[in-house]
């Protein structure tokens, strides 16, 4: 793997943290950096095009925004319908082209609802924030 050196600029509370982490672990303070980093960049080619986009800019996000974004879901109306969608797939193997379309939207905003509450709880677990509780992430909270 190629290797790249930068100057990097740190507050010197988080240059003292990534020192206590290094030497903790009895590890380089680059090696140490180099992982942090990669955990914390999102693979993108991983993820949606559409998604690509919107999830890096969570991270200027206030906790609050953070918190709703965790705790969101799709509707009650959105989860009955594909749940009727699928069942009638499943008994009939057949769903006309409209049926199909709605769908794949609606597994699509699921598949999108559960990556930005993902990646909400990641980020307020960055900052400290206790989400052990799943009562917490409910969006009853």
């Amino acid at each position: 793997m190629a290797v790249q050196t930068i100057t990097l600029n740190l507050p010197d509370t988080i240059y003292r943290r990534v020192k206590r982490t290094a030497e903790t672990l009895k590890r380089p303070l680059d090696e140490v950096i180099a992982e942090v980093l990669s955990v914390a960049l999102l693979p993108l080619d991983e993820v949606p095009p559409e998604m690509a986009d919107r999830l890096p800019h969570m991270a200027s996000w206030k906790d609050t925004e953070l918190w709703q974004a965790a705790r969101s879901t799709v509707t009650t109306e959105q989860q009955e319908r594909l749940a009727i969608l699928n069942d009638k797939h499943q008994r009939t193997g057949d769903l006309s082209s409209e049926e199909t379309s709605e769908q794949r939207s609606l597994l699509a905003l699921y598949g999108e609802t559960i990556l930005v509450r993902a990646h909400a709880a990641m980020l307020l677990k960055q900052r400290g924030y206790d989400i052990s509780d799943p009562e917490q992430l409910s969006s009853a909270s």
